[in-house]
């Protein structure tokens, strides 16, 4: 498993990509996952899964000093009809389905909640429209735990909207029935204050296809754990991510893909940008191919443009594959600066520098964006990113 190397800024190398030697970087599998907060210690900062994070910026959520007060989260969920929308207490059978908690505070926001939130869409549903749950933050502490299921051949896009200011831990589960379709876009943006640490665990049926569209924008620390596992052959996963990293904030993206079953695929693509002073952006892939998962096919790559001076950057892609019956299998990661060619090219026609900026970094999240494939997202998206670079180009 190699390691991206990190590059300051300034560095004579940025741009390129550079690997370091070969590594024993733990994947997500070598901490036993587990409901009960208790089976994970308190973490320090010096474990291999907490040494990217400011832990002192948890504001407790990690040592069971955050209690839930009452004030913290408020959710609503629009959904099309025929979609059933219900809240359901700690014994649900559906709670968990898709994956069990693997650190502390995963393992605390599902000690803590009180309700869930269940959306299912009945087999061989199409929905034409999405369906939209509204998560804003009131400015307390909450822990949560929202299910999206599927049935079998079902449809659906799924837009989880996080505004407000809070301190949220929380687990999402998404369970796909056979030959299902889900696309989920979860859009982080916060107000600068808040902390959002989740879990978001995927369990894809036979021959059913799950992508995942992962938007960080807002927050002090947003810490997210997207995971995908497969129960049956045929499955595939798409997993994307766009984040833009600001002064101070703290940004944290730790995947991992368990090719747990044969003859699935899954592919990863994720893409940052930062600016000033102390932003600092992390992104751990993991993929696992287990023995057992002969005829896998699997890629992921990070790709980091920093915009200032000041910002830092790290990016773990780990591969570990236990079988030589694959398709195939790759990883990349690169950090680096506007290239100055592109900007030249740009330029010497006209364009001015601050425009061409603009259009360098809109060029890098474009296709990232056009996964979204719901219009008033991707536009309220675009403006977003040109809010931001209003600030870090303007």
């Amino acid at each position: 498993m190699a390691e991206a190397q990190n590059i300051p800024v300034g560095s004579t190398t940025a741009g390129s990509i550079a690997v370091a030697a070969e590594s024993t970087v733990a994947t997500r599998m070598s901490a036993p996952p587990s409901f009960d907060v208790a089976d994970f210690p308190v973490p320090h900062g010096r474990e291999e899964e907490w040494r990217f994070t400011p832990l002192e910026r948890l504001r407790g959520l990690h040592d069971g000093t955050a209690v839930a007060n009452g004030t913290g989260v408020k959710a609503a969920v629009e959904a099309p009809e025929g979609v059933t929308v219900e809240t359901v207490g700690r014994d649900d059978a559906r709670l968990g389905k898709a994956g069990t908690p693997v650190d502390r505070v995963a393992a605390q926001a599902y000690s803590a909640f009180e309700k869930a939130s269940v959306v299912t869409v009945p087999k061989e549903m199409v929905l034409e429209t999405p369906i939209r749950i509204a998560v804003h933050g009131e400015g307390g502490v909450a822990y949560g735990h929202q299910v999206v299921e599927l049935g079998n051949f079902a449809e659906a896009v799924v837009v989880i909207d996080h505004t407000g200011d809070a301190v949220l831990a929380a687990n999402v589960d998404y369970i796909l029935g056979d030959g299902a379709k889900l696309t989920v876009v979860s859009i982080q943006d916060w107000d600068e204050k808040a902390v959002h640490v989740g879990q978001h665990n995927a369990l894809v049926g036979r021959d059913a296809s799950f992508k995942s569209v992962v938007v960080t924008f807002g927050g002090d620390l947003v810490r997210l754990h997207p995971r995908v596992q497969y129960a049956g052959t045929g499955g595939e996963a798409e997993l994307f991510g766009l984040y833009f990293t600001d002064k101070g904030q703290h940004q944290e993206h730790r995947l991992l893909v368990d090719h747990n079953t044969p003859h699935c695929k899954s592919n990863v693509a994720y893409k940052g940008a930062l600016q000033g002073d102390d932003a600092h952006a992390v992104w751990i892939g993991d993929v696992l191919i287990e023995a057992k998962a002969e005829g896998t096919d699997t890629y992921e790559m990070n790709r980091n443009l920093v915009l200032t001076d000041g910002a830092r950057v790290d990016s773990v892609p780990n591969l570990e594959i236990e079988t030589g019956e694959i398709v195939g299998a790759g990883h990349a990661s690169a950090t680096g600066r506007f290239d100055d060619e592109q900007l030249f090219y740009l330029m010497a026609r006209g364009i001015p520098e601050h425009e061409a900026r603009r259009l360098v970094v809109r060029g890098f999240f474009a296709e990232l964006v056009q996964q979204i494939g719901v219009a008033d997202i991707e536009e309220r998206l675009i403006a977003k990113i040109e809010e931001e670079l209003e600030a870090a180009v303007g």
